[in-house]
């Protein structure tokens, strides 16, 4: 039972995705309109992200990003399913990265590299990426509850053949890689929220918020250079990838250093045009523990 409802899944997102463009941001324009208008999605949650990130904002301010923000989000649930038929050729119009010299740098050096970014803009469409490296790309999956969502978003997101790998078994998969003499990269996606006693509480969009540390203890003890990772909107379904460079060798960092320099990032492209963070998802939803101290730069 469970096979025919992933194929009637897969089949209904195919024929979606099959769409024209010009046609797919017309469809983008109705859900923006369902979600904020009518079934208002998580229409709190975002407003109250908002609020707490930007309370030097007026209301009006907050009103113009969260608009924006459902706008946004609309096309990439759309542009997203797109990802399941959208050719190399037709993404790579769509999809830039502006400057791969720093990847083929780390190419022409031979170091392993994390990748580290939020969910900022889409994502999703850096699924061609591992034929773009000479590095097998490992990305950490997390397995999503809804089993059928599970499948049909790791058929989607394996299309380039990535190595797509839970966090627990990460480091182990990385140490195969580098037993066989194979350059590897591993893909973070930093703003993940950890459970309430997480241990790294620090500061960011003004509020205490925790972050998981396996950008920094794997990094430091695999002596990966660190690059992050920012993805820009052109204009409409059209994105630019900008590589940045942030530490050669993250065994020669202090503790700490590199996880705050990445959350200093995300916090940077955040601030910059914030409509295009993932504000609908609950950041901010738990308190730092008494016994916890937080970390500052």
């Amino acid at each position: 039972m469970r096979s025919l409802g992933y194929y009637l899944l897969f089949g209904f997102t195919w024929f979606i995705s099959l769409i024209p463009f010009w046609l797919v941001y017309r469809i983008s324009d109705l859900l923006y309109f369902i979600n904020f208008h009518v079934i208002r999605y998580r229409k709190e949650v975002v407003y109250k992200n908002l609020h707490l990130s930007f309370p030097d904002k007026s209301d009006a301010e907050i009103d113009r990003i969260a608009r924006a923000f459902y706008r946004h989000f609309s096309d990439f649930l759309i542009e997203a399913i797109k990802c399941i038929s959208i050719s190399k050729h037709q993404l790579s119009k769509r999809f830039r990265y502006q400057n791969i010299e720093v990847i083929r740098q780390l190419e022409a050096e031979q170091k392993d590299f994390a990748l580290v970014s939020a969910h900022y803009n889409n994502w999703e469409w850096m699924i061609f990426f591992p034929s773009q490296i000479i590095h097998k790309f490992m990305a950490i999956y997390r397995p999503l509850q809804n089993k059928m969502v599970d499948r049909l978003s790791r058929r989607i997101r394996g299309r380039d053949n990535p190595a797509l790998v839970p966090m627990e078994h990460i480091y182990r998969e990385a140490l195969n890689y580098r037993s066989a003499n194979r350059r590897y990269s591993i893909w973070f996606l930093a703003d993940q929220r950890p459970p309430r006693s997480n241990r790294f509480w620090t500061t960011f969009l003004n509020q205490e918020v925790s972050f998981f540390e396996g950008v920094e203890k794997l990094s430091k003890k695999l002596g990966l250079a660190v690059v992050f990772l920012d993805i820009r909107k052109i204009k409409r379904g059209h994105y630019e990838a900008r590589f940045i460079k942030l530490f050669d060798n993250a065994a020669l960092t202090v503790e700490n250093e590199v996880l705050l320099r990445c959350i200093h990032e995300m916090e940077k492209e955040i601030k910059e045009t914030p409509e295009f963070w993932l504000w609908s998802h609950k950041r901010f939803k738990h308190r730092r523990p008494e016994q916890v101290k937080l970390v500052t730069p």
